[in-house]
This record gives structure tokens, C-alpha cells and sequence, in this order.
């Protein structure tokens, strides 16, 4: 059953997100109402669903900026909901998980999520990845817009700025917004070696050394796309885009 929760402009605090719409999908009321409150606090307009139906019959009639989903739902799971909110258009998705279950985690970002939590997570870190995630849809957009020289090619392997597409071996390849951002990261000093810490700060604006394992996830998933002999692994310390040699 779906629940209705609208922000409430009156605080004055409740800034940073005034007018951002997020769509909470969790079939736990005592968590979907945790969720909801602490994004008002924040400012953000806020909507729930209940289950996978009704979660894309929400977004679909509301356009969400942002999605906050659940994997395990009644109906259809997060992951169809996922496939279905954008494949009718993009927006970005916060997973939630109740299993720390690298597959999961995996298939979540092969679906179109930008990132994902483990359940119990803190209401404080969530609100942090929400601003940090509609910030980087915020620097897409401007970057769109913005002249960069040409497209960077490192051997078979072609990033082009302005379009946020990538080619290897001349074939598209489809990246989510995260993806993308931490490629470019990466790519901007190749065969440099990049903590883990540096990557978190760098693509998710996030300094707290307990979002490591997001890094990690994101890399397995973008290795798949691209190939997991362009990213090299450091042990201890964190990776490198290789490069040929000249």
C-alpha cells in the first residue's frame, strides 16, 4: 500500500534539498518513515512506495529527482523497478540492501543504480549520499553544456566528455552517471595509483573511510564493462587506469 509524506518548507534549516523530489521505495513502514522524516529535514519533497508496482506507477506520475529502492519488495523486486523507471528515463538510484552481498550489490549497479547501502546504515549518511548524488546530476547537466577538448583516447579505449559517452574498441558502452564520473577520475592521471579514499572524495564527495567497499563495487561493475585489464588493483592501497605502453 502506498503512503504520501510532502516536505514542509516552514523550517529554516530545510534548504539544501527545497524542491528535490525523492521517492522512498521500502516495504518496512518503521524504516520507510525513518527515511522520509530525516529527508524532510533536509528539505527534500518526499513520496513512498510500498512495493514494485506501485513504485513505478509513482515515479512515473510524480518524476522523482531521485530514487531510494529497496532490493527485496513485494510485487517485483528493486531490480525490476529499477529496469523499469529508467528505461522510461534516467534518474538517479540510491539502493538499499539487507544481505552485504557483493552480487547483489553487483547486478543493483548492472541495473542503473549509482550506489547502494547495507542495511542498518545511518539516517546521516544516507541524506549525505542523496545531496551527493543529486549534485553529480547537477554537474552532468553543466558539463553537458560546457566545451571540453575533444574525446580522450587511451588505446582502444575512447571517453568522451561532452556526450558522457565511452567506446572500447569503437563499441558503445553504457556507464551509469557514478561509473562514468569515477572512469574519468581515474583516467585524468593514468597509471596513477588512487587510494580508495582519494576515489571516494573525488566522485562521491564522501570522506568517511567506511564507504571503501562502495569503491571496490563500483570498480568490479565497471571492469565488466570495460575490461578488467584497463584497471589495475594496488593492494592496500587502491587502483590505476592502465594505459598502453607508448
Amino acid at each position: 500500500m502506498e503512503q504520501t509524506h510532502t516536505a514542509h518548507n516552514s523550517t529554516a534549516t530545510a534548504t539544501q534539498g527545497a524542491q528535490r523530489r525523492v521517492l522512498v521505495v521500502e516495504d518496512d513502514a518503521t524504516i520507510v518513515d525513518a527515511i522520509a522524516a530525516r529527508l524532510r529535514a533536509e528539505g527534500f519533497l518526499v513520496q513512498t512506495a510500498g512495493d514494485g508496482p506501485a513504485a513505478v506507477d509513482t515515479a512515473e506520475a510524480w518524476q522523482p529527482d531521485l530514487l531510494i529502492l529497496d532490493i527485496m519488495l513485494p510485487g517485483f523486486d528493486g531490480l525490476e523497478v529499477c529496469r523499469r523507471v529508467q528505461a522510461a528515463r534516467p534518474v538517479p538510484v540510491l539502493m538499499l540492501t539487507a544481505r552485504d552481498d557483493e552480487t547483489d550489490m553487483l547486478v543493483g549497479l548492472g541495473v542503473g543504480a549509482d550506489d547502494y547501502m547495507t542495511k542498518p546504515f545511518s539516517m546521516r549518511e544516507l541524506a549525505a549520499r542523496v545531496h551527493v548524488l543529486l549534485r553529480r546530476v547537477e554537474r552532468a547537466a553543466v558539463a553537458a553544456t560546457t566545451p571540453r577538448s575533444g574525446i580522450l583516447r587511451l588505446g582502444e579505449l575512447e571517453i568522451d566528455h561532452a556526450q558522457r559517452r565511452v567506446r572500447v574498441r569503437s563499441e558503445d558502452v553504457h556507464l551509469t552517471p557514478t561509473e562514468f564520473d569515477l572512469l574519468v577520475c581515474l583516467a585524468n592521471t593514468p597509471r596513477a595509483v588512487l587510494s580508495r579514499e582519494q576515489l571516494l572524495a573525488e566522485v562521491w564527495d564522501w570522506a568517511d573511510a567506511s564507504g571503501t567497499r562502495t569503491v571496490d563495487s563500483h570498480i568490479k561493475a565497471l571492469r565488466r564493462k570495460i575490461g578488467a585489464e584497463r584497471i589495475r588493483t594496488v593492494h592496500g592501497v587502491g587502483y590505476a587506469l592502465e594505459t598502453p605502453t607508448p
